[in-house]
């Protein structure tokens, strides 16, 4: 097991990288920061992030503490240390660390690349110290499936209920759970529901990393749709200080071991 020895240089992490231009990346981003700060005051937390890829949250969760981040892809795990973070090889499911570790244990759009998600969340209550939070995100609603779950490898999609039920499971006590892309919703799910009659594209394939690339439907958009698109996610920002929202494309939830 791994002594959390950090290995990360604070002055090489950036303000900002390109992701975080994009309307999408950046409104979760707020709503996870809203929930996240409604829990905890805390800004010298202990955090793991699971399923880091190259780390494209490391500068926002650096914000609340020290970070380390494991993924268990090597290229993009090689970028990640180009970038000056701690970002370390290994599986979600058999973690490389003592028991009660950390602060927080952050799984964000991971454990529904996984068979057995409820292994991700037993090794993450492992990890966390006695009162520690777990912050999670995942797509949200079945009946939602597209393209764009077939192609980044997904094997479900959640409900508040499910995803509550799973960390229960385990030992966790939920918190919170909150849908995101609130506002966006009907419009998004006239969308996919439109696309489930067209035939999937012709080179439909998973893949795991390419530093370049967004996910399918995120590639960049015009300036002026991306500025009302982030504005709305800021308007969804300020809702989720005060409550939870009743529906989205996607999901957040945040328990305590």
């Amino acid at each position: 097991m791994n002594n959390l020895i950090l290995d990360v240089d604070r002055a090489r992490i950036p303000a900002r990288i390109e992701e975080d231009n994009h309307w999408w990346f950046a409104s979760r981003t707020r709503a996870l920061e809203a929930v996240l700060r409604r829990h905890t005051p805390r800004r010298d937390l202990t955090i793991l992030d699971i399923g880091c890829g190259a780390g494209n949250m490391y500068h926002h969760l650096s914000r609340y503490g020290d970070v380390v981040g494991v993924e268990n892809h090597p290229a993009p795990v090689k970028v990640g240390k180009e970038r000056g973070y701690d970002i370390r090889l290994g599986e979600a499911n058999t973690l490389d660390f003592q028991a009660s570790t950390f602060d927080l244990v952050t799984a964000l759009d991971v454990i529904e690349h996984n068979e057995d998600d409820i292994a991700i969340l037993r090794e993450s209550y492992r990890v966390l110290k006695p009162g520690g939070l777990i912050l999670i995100s995942v797509p949200a609603f079945q009946g939602l499936w597209s393209f764009n779950d077939d192609i980044n490898d997904h094997k479900r999609r959640y409900t508040a209920g499910e995803l509550e039920q799973k960390l229960s499971r385990v030992g966790f006590a939920p918190l919170q759970s909150t849908y995101n892309n609130f506002l966006l919703f009907p419009l998004a799910a006239a969308v996919i529901f439109a696309n489930k009659r067209k035939a999937p594209p012709a080179d439909l394939k998973s893949h795991y990393f390419d530093e370049d690339a967004y996910q399918v439907d995120m590639q960049p958009t015009h300036p002026a749709v991306n500025m009302v698109l982030g504005t709305v996610g800021r308007v969804e920002e300020a809702l989720l200080k005060s409550f939870s929202l009743p529906v989205g494309t996607g999901l957040i939830a945040i328990a305590r071991k």
